[in-house]
């Protein structure tokens, strides 16, 4: 099922360019290369993204200066979810989690060098990036206020000490992104700030990868020691202190950019699934005759075109250039469990089929699981959505309500 949003001309040419891409070249490699088994190998990301440079469609997002399209947010949100159709798409496509994300903080509050140094290459390919915020228990995760990790000024010089977690891509950085309380005496929400270490830096080491649901397909996520680590004073990435607030501006689009990718994973699980049940016969007839699995897809279809809705709404407040705080936590939050649910009950639908590695469904499945705690869990967004949701209550209707 197609439906028409309120995209604009440029996002519409440029998903339909994307779709093709991705019909015409991904999923045939994706195919041959890593279902059932295969690698998501170095070679074949750079063959991908050689043929997406060459279709016009690598990293639109980017501004053109550095190696992208230039083009605006709401224009390349649609985009997204056609690459998320494949765990192949956001690579190829130089839309990939957590390097587009990095690119965007480095476009965002970088110094010249930095971009020089950073930015260009990490958009080129040429660089992979990691950003190193979550610590292990008792340190900032859901509760960013808790960082523990330092960085402390001895002269011209940045001293780093902290352990992280979770830095996804880690090990096999270029550059990392690494938050760190700078301010002591400031407010639980201030007084951190962002540097630019290179991981080959006396002090960063790499204790071990943590094994993780969904590790089939390759993705690091490194334990992190930062022991006395020195970076110079022009490593500070963006304003001292402002940590939160950077990450903040990184975060909501990238939410966005996450919801979109996953609705691209759920909806060709949709597709999967409704031709599977169309052609495999059992009790008389057509699996896709029996009205429990047309219910099923239907929920599934109308709960996608919800989030697809949602998702453009929260972007049209960010272009406007509102927070949209909420309107990004009601994204994340529903897009997580609806894709999820999408992906169980598609998997469902192709019983023994769904398990196995020929089909990108398993893949799918492992991968969705996280979305419902990274870039915030669930209970982190309720609990933002429910504190605006109670300090809005009407006073004339409370007076109302305890009259009885």
């Amino acid at each position: 099922m197609e439906f028409e949003y309120d995209d604009s001309e440029t996002a519409t040419e440029l998903v339909e360019r994307t779709k093709a891409f991705m019909d015409e070249v991904v999923i045939p490699r994706e195919r041959e290369d890593f279902l059932g088994g295969g690698e998501m190998t170095d070679e074949l990301i750079a063959e991908l993204r050689a043929e997406a440079k060459e279709r016009d469609l690598y990293a639109p997002q980017i501004p053109e200066e550095y190696g992208g399209l230039g083009l605006d947010f709401r224009d390349v949100l649609p985009m997204f979810e056609q690459a998320g159709r494949s765990l192949l798409g956001p690579p190829a496509l130089r839309v990939d989690a957590p390097d587009e994300g990095n690119i965007h903080t480095i476009e965002m509050v970088g110094t010249d060098e930095q971009k020089e140094e950073w930015l260009v290459p990490l958009v080129d390919g040429e660089y992979t990036s990691a950003f190193s915020m979550t610590e292990p228990m008792q340190g900032g995760g859901s509760d960013p206020k808790m960082i523990k990790t330092t960085a402390e000024k001895d002269d011209d010089e940045w001293v780093i000490n902290g352990h992280k977690w979770w830095t996804s891509q880690g090990d096999e950085a270029d550059i990392l992104l690494v938050m760190a309380r700078t301010n002591q005496d400031a407010h639980p929400y201030e007084g951190c700030s962002f540097f630019l270490v290179p991981p080959e830096t006396d002090g960063v080491e790499f204790p071990r990868d943590v094994p993780y649901l969904g590790d089939s397909w390759g993705i690091s996520h490194p334990e992190v020691i930062y022991d006395d680590v020195r970076v110079p004073e022009e490593n500070l990435l963006g304003p001292k202190d402002e940590g939160f607030g950077i990450a903040q501006r990184r975060l909501g689009p990238a939410r966005l950019t996450h919801c979109m990718r996953f609705c691209g994973m759920a909806k060709r699980s949709i597709n999967v699934a409704k031709s599977y049940v169309s052609e495999r016969e059992a009790f008389g007839s057509d699996l896709s005759e029996k009205q429990s699995l047309r219910f099923t897809v239907a929920r599934a279809e109308t709960r996608l075109h919800a989030v697809r809705t949602q998702v453009r709404h929260a972007a049209r407040q960010i272009a406007a250039g509102k927070e949209a705080r909420i309107e990004v936590a009601m994204c994340k939050v529903f897009a997580a469990n609806v894709v999820n649910e999408i992906i169980d009950d598609m998997l469902q639908l192709c019983g023994g089929n769904g398990m196995a590695r020929d089909l990108p469904l398993s893949y799918f499945y492992e991968d969705v699981r996280g979305f419902r705690i990274f870039d915030g869990a669930d209970e982190v967004h309720l609990r933002s959505i429910a504190r605006e949701a109670f300090e809005d209550v009407d006073d004339e209707e409370m007076q109302t309500v305890t009259r009885f």
